[in-house]
């Protein structure tokens, strides 16, 4: 048990600092998992589970914000932010819902994430050469159009080793919003995205726990959600001052290492 406390400690702080950053928490989580020798169908529901974890520190981060929505629904303002969600947030979810089972039979292999951990990091170079000056400055401001585009946007990242995080923040840029506007709504759309993707798999995945396994659990949660917390919060310092290119170099070195790993 011991043991299993120290790799759930050491998985949860992989999850809490790659979940929102665009470099693939599921290609971290491969390769971390297999280093300490927690594969099977258990590690993968705990993965999931972790995932919760990092998900609650962007509700707690921004409480506020999402109060005051909730207490104005009715509101013009209220009411737009919510429909941006849900038109960002469908896309991804009609079209995971029906390949989810393809998906995981067919894509989930070291080849594949590291591929698309590779050509990512590409993308992301090029979008940085090309990308504009920025016309959205507020995820206020983010038309309902827009919204929508990051959600097609986010649908890329349903190929494992995208990120969801990397998908929707340079779908954010390349129509026109500014880096922290990017960042910001990627967090926002990651709460019914992340929860819904959550749940399903959990739901499915719920019979190969056992009550033994909550102190394990429970400690990767709550370490996701502290260290997610840290990320967040440096994150969205660091994208004020800095674009996204050094993430862009580390995804290709690190697709290169996945390319050795059997899944």
């Amino acid at each position: 048990m011991f043991l299993d406390i120290i790799k759930a400690i050491i998985l949860g702080i992989v999850e809490g600092v790659t979940e929102f950053l665009p470099v693939s928490s599921t290609g971290h989580l491969i390769l971390t998992g297999n280093l300490l020798s927690f594969t099977g169908e258990r590690a993968k529901v705990f993965e999931i589970f972790i995932q919760l974890g990092a998900i609650l520190s962007v509700v707690w981060l921004y409480r506020k914000k999402l109060l005051s929505v909730i207490t104005n629904i009715g509101t013009e303002k209220a009411n737009r932010f919510l429909g941006n969600l849900f038109l960002a947030f469908l896309p991804a979810a009609v079209v995971g819902l029906m390949t989810h089972v393809l998906i995981k039979k067919y894509l989930f292999n070291s080849a594949t994430v590291a591929m698309a951990l590779i050509l990512g990091g590409v993308l992301i170079l090029v979008i940085e050469r090309i990308v504009k000056d920025a016309r959205i400055f507020e995820v206020d401001n983010i038309t309902p159009l827009l919204a929508l585009g990051v959600g097609i946007a986010q649908m890329l990242s349903l190929f494992p080793g995208v990120s969801r995080s990397a998908a929707t923040i340079m779908g954010g840029l390349v129509i026109g919003f500014d880096r922290k506007t990017a960042t910001e709504f990627s967090f926002f759309l990651a709460i019914p995205t992340m929860f819904a993707a959550t749940f399903y798999d959990l739901f499915k995945g719920i019979g190969y726990l056992s009550i033994t396994d909550f102190p394990v659990f429970a400690t990767g949660f709550i370490i996701s959600f502290l260290s997610a917390i840290l990320v967040i919060k440096a994150f969205l310092g660091f994208v004020t001052r800095h674009n996204f290119i050094v993430f862009a170099y580390y995804r290709i070195l690190f697709g290169i290492l996945v390319f050795q790993i059997p899944l």
